[in-house]
């Protein structure tokens, strides 16, 4: 046999064990693939209801998702009375399975448990729990993109490091020092609706604005011009995410394949990415032409400060600087434009209670401008603002999850199971707030009251 036909046969020789390989490979995947999307379901779905915990049965791959997006399109459709009672029309499925199944529930977002829990002792264990029973969700997909690994998700040392980073950042003398920029940007707002009278104004995306050039020049000395195209890009990246909402994804890892949204997703984050690092580049070129001898005491400083630090267990990655400068952009402006919304909503639809905050304001200050101190003495202003976000409260889901083998209770929680803590079915629960827990009332907030209802 001559080189030629030797090379054949070692060539058809190594065939068949290419194929039993690549056989192998794909019978492996759909063993994992059948064990993740029917096996592990199945046992939780049992262990569950052997314990007496119900809920909706689960369907093969797509969970309840199909359920629960119907029920948001029914919802969203139905017209809706001037209500505070909000919580059938944000999370219609909760509000639902609670009504059907009880004050705990398992349901299945895709092939992954998610069991609801609106007990208050539970939740109390659950979110003070100090042994890592309970670790925070890790963000798939969109979601990281949007929010990273910073403070909100990320737990443990790092967790600390970042949350006395911010603690230094935002400290009480700190925050006064913001105060008069603050007021500046407030007043400006003022200005244009007194030019505005008579006209319609929308509240909202004046808030927006007005939240977007507080954060851009108290935490980051940037303008709102170099602001806006950040928090343009972190609204744009949200939309991606609120479109997949409730999309059941086949496994299929993301370098293989991209959807659409995929490759937006990708690129509106190496865009912020970018924006995020030119805004630290200009820091610290002015340390390096001598414009300043410090990276300053502003969110944005501590971050630089850290990120640069020459002790290795002190210092950040330029990764977690920009998942922090992300999450800060994010957080503080939509839960702080949106609740200022809400307050004025409310006030414009209870005149009494505005009236009582306009003479706690003008007994306080006068015509004088508003001051750290006196600010500290809105009583009044304060149960407004405490009754907002019970109503309306800017978080409406806080997970958790559970890795291995634990009890809650007199519940035992086997793994792979998300915990979904719904603020809004607390909120307004008449057997923690009263039968009119649907009401505004910011009496609620008297000191006092509210302990020894709660109490109750």
């Amino acid at each position: 046999m001559g080189d030629k036909g030797l090379v054949e046969w070692e060539i058809i020789g190594t065939r068949p064990k290419a194929q039993g390989f690549v056989c192998s490979l794909f019978l492996l995947i759909l063993i994992k693939f059948f064990h993740k999307v029917w096996l592990t379901p199945i046992y939780i779905q049992y262990v569950m209801r052997s314990q007496g915990v119900k809920g909706p049965s689960y369907e093969f791959f797509h969970g309840n998702n199909k359920e629960m997006i119907n029920l948001k399109k029914i919802s969203m459709i139905r017209p809706m009375d001037l209500s505070h009672d909000i919580f059938s029309r944000i999370q219609p499925h909760m509000y639902s399975w609670i009504k059907q199944y009880g004050k705990h529930f398992l349901f299945w977002n895709g092939p992954q448990a998610q069991l609801v829990v609106t007990e208050p002792e539970l939740i109390k264990e659950i979110l003070s729990n100090k042994n890592g029973a309970f670790p925070k969700v890790k963000l798939q997909s969109h979601a990281k993109k949007l929010i990273g690994d910073g403070l909100v998700v990320t737990e443990g040392k790092k967790w600390s490091k970042l949350r006395k980073l911010a603690n230094h950042a935002f400290h009480a003398e700190s925050l006064k020092e913001m105060v008069p920029t603050m007021i500046a940007s407030v007043e400006a707002m003022l200005e244009g609706w007194r030019h505005n009278v008579g006209k319609e104004t929308e509240v909202y995306e004046a808030f927006s604005v007005l939240t977007s050039e507080v954060i851009s020049k108290t935490a980051f000395g940037s303008s709102y011009l170099e602001g806006k195209s950040i928090f343009e890009m972190l609204e744009k990246l949200g939309i991606v995410l609120f479109r997949n909402d409730g999309k059941v994804r086949f496994p299929i890892p993301e370098k293989l394949y991209k959807t659409a949204d995929d490759i937006e997703s990708d690129e509106l984050e190496q865009s912020l990415r970018n924006s995020i690092i030119a805004i630290v580049n200009k820091r610290e070129e002015k340390i390096k032409n001598g414009e300043a001898n410090s990276y300053g005491n502003d969110f944005l400083g501590s971050l630089i400060n850290i990120y640069r630090d020459k002790d290795e267990n002190n210092r950040i990655s330029l990764d977690d600087l920009i998942d922090e400068c992300k999450t800060f952009y994010l957080a503080g402006h939509e839960t702080t434009s949106s609740s200022l919304t809400w307050v004025i909503l409310l006030l414009a639809i209870h005149t009494d209670w505005q009236q009582k905050a306009r003479e706690e304001v003008l007994e306080l200050f006068g015509k004088e401008t508003p001051n750290p101190e006196g600010i500290a003495k809105l009583k009044i202003v304060n149960m407004i603002i405490c009754e907002t976000l019970r109503l309306y409260p800017p978080v409406t889901t806080l997970p958790r999850t559970v890795k291995s083998k634990v009890r809650l209770g007199k519940l035992v929680l086997p793994p792979n199971i998300e915990i979904f803590i719904p603020p809004l079915a607390l909120h307004l629960n008449p057997e923690i707030w009263g039968r009119d827990a649907h009401l505004f009332k910011p009496e609620r907030f008297l000191e006092g009251w509210l302990k020894q209802q709660i109490t109750t």
